[in-house]
């Protein structure tokens, strides 16, 4: 399956909840959840009158397909990383969210290098980022405690990260992260807890689902 590439909006309305897929615009007016916040499609305003209970697989879908696309995750992989989850010690749901919290674009969206997860995959795969001195390309390479990423030398020189250099700060990064936003350079001091996700996801509910 190819990779989603309509109007994210419309996967907020679709959840019924801001998965902050836009950047700034979702703090803003514009936000579509703002204007519209019913799903989308002809059926969509019904859906705001509906009283019937969801069922369990219903809720265990959605909150399945929210953790995707917040964290821009295709089915296949995203079911390699439960897999994997499974095999470590520990509770499964929290052992996917730390994986998921571990990708490259996400600890570039995670420092402020990026406005949207969706952004920083661009300039990782655009080639702006290191790690431990080696050009990544790869948004899914699981970042370890030790590394170090920053932004390539030949990048700094652009204008858009000599913007984002002044707006940096390092007390917003996670504790597990350490930023230097002087050298736009950060280094991985530990690995994320269930605590450092500040998404509201139910992770139990995506064990239940893989589980059926």
């Amino acid at each position: 399956m190819a990779r989603y590439t309509g109007p994210v909006c419309k996967l907020c309305r679709r959840e019924r909840q801001k998965l902050f897929l836009k950047g700034e615009r979702c703090f803003s007016p514009r936000c579509a959840l703002e204007r519209r916040d019913y799903p989308p499609g002809m059926h969509g305003q019904m859906a705001r009158f509906r009283r019937r209970r969801p069922s369990d697989y219903h809720r265990q879908l959605r909150e399945k397909q929210k953790v995707r696309r917040i964290y821009g995750v295709l089915e296949r992989q995203f079911r390699r990383y439960f897999r994997e989850a499974e095999r470590q010690p520990g509770l499964t749901g929290e052992n996917l969210l730390v994986l998921l919290e571990r990708r490259l674009d996400n600890v570039v969206y995670r420092l402020g290098f990026a406005d949207s997860r969706a952004q920083a995959r661009q300039l990782v795969q655009h080639g702006h980022f290191t790690v431990n001195g080696r050009r990544t390309t790869i948004p899914s390479y699981l970042v370890r405690p030790g590394d170090v990423i920053a932004v390539r030398e030949g990048s700094r020189k652009r204008t858009y990260f000599k913007d984002r250099a002044q707006v940096l700060d390092a007390q917003r990064a996670p504790r597990w992260l350490s930023l230097e936003p002087e050298t736009l350079s950060a280094r991985v001091v530990g690995t994320p807890e269930r605590a450092d996700v500040d998404i509201p996801i139910n992770e139990q509910l995506v064990v239940e689902y893989y589980s059926r």
